[in-house]
């Protein structure tokens, strides 16, 4: 769904459902939230990082993932608060993704920038928030994170394919939030 400022947000309720929620329902005490975590996921952090490697190779898109140890009763906004701390707003084509994880609220949301809304449907949050709850309900917190990133790289490929000259304008790296 698409927040008031055009971003992209995908938010999971509570098990099994998987729902997409905007920034907007989501400050208006609407929007769902997923509790999942049954203790501190253990992430391969190389194999997170070359996901994100792989699905930017094919895109002038951007991907990021945070992880926080602290609660976040509201991921989205969460979510959208290190997405203008870690300047997702500034890629070229404003086609960035995070993935944000708090751990000790057992939480997550899925953003994109406003450059990806406008390529992709309310079904493609709904879906990839869905998958990777099924993930991360198993515990594969690695497999959930990865095939978050290979979803999301596929639609940016789709969308905003790689160019001659395009740069990776963002780490690649996992980011530990306060």
């Amino acid at each position: 769904m698409a927040a008031a400022d055009g971003a992209a947000v995908a938010a999971v309720d509570r098990f099994p459902v998987g729902v997409a929620a905007s920034v907007a329902a989501e400050q208006e005490g609407v929007g769902k939230v997923m509790h999942w975590f049954s203790t501190t996921p253990s992430i391969d952090h190389d194999r997170v990082v070359a996901a994100i490697g792989e699905a930017e190779s094919r895109t002038s898109g951007e991907i990021r993932v945070v992880v926080s140890d602290h609660k976040a009763p509201d991921p989205v906004a969460a979510a959208k608060r290190q997405f203008e701390r870690l300047g997702m707003t500034g890629t070229r084509m404003r086609n960035g993704v995070l993935i944000f994880i708090a751990t000790r609220s057992r939480t997550f949301a899925v953003i994109g920038d406003t450059g990806v809304h406008e390529k992709c449907s309310d079904q493609f949050w709904t879906e990839l928030a869905g998958a990777m709850t099924g993930y991360f309900k198993k515990g594969d917190f690695t497999a959930g994170l990865v095939h978050g990133i290979e979803r999301a790289g596929v639609l940016l490929a789709e969308h905003f394919p790689h160019m001659p000259g395009d740069g990776n304008e963002l780490p690649d790296e996992i980011e530990e939030a306060d």
